[in-house]
């Protein structure tokens, strides 16, 4: 076999085995706080722990841009909610 596809399969093999862990309520409270988002705007799935979600409405480009670049740094894909519509209640 030949070098470069060897290393092109220990790359993947590589790849697949970074698993992304749980960060604390308090280590995304500290990133967001530092991006300039409150308490509980950032929340990581626990089934789909790949997942970093900011829950703000209409976050500023400085602060999606500072969460997306706190995300890579923790191989963590970000996810944005920023609107929410509920179904009117039936009264």
């Amino acid at each position: 076999m030949r070098l470069p596809g060897l290393l092109l399969i220990l790359s993947f093999s590589l790849s697949a085995c970074a698993t992304a862990r749980m960060h604390s309520q308090d280590e995304l409270n500290s990133a967001g706080l530092a991006c300039g988002l409150t308490y509980g705007e950032l929340i990581q799935d626990e089934e789909a722990k790949k997942l970093l979600i900011l829950f703000r409405e209409a976050p500023s480009p400085e602060q999606r841009g500072c969460v997306y670049k706190w995300a890579l740094r923790n191989q963590l894909k970000l996810v944005v909610v920023d609107s929410i519509q509920f179904p009117e209640q039936a009264q």
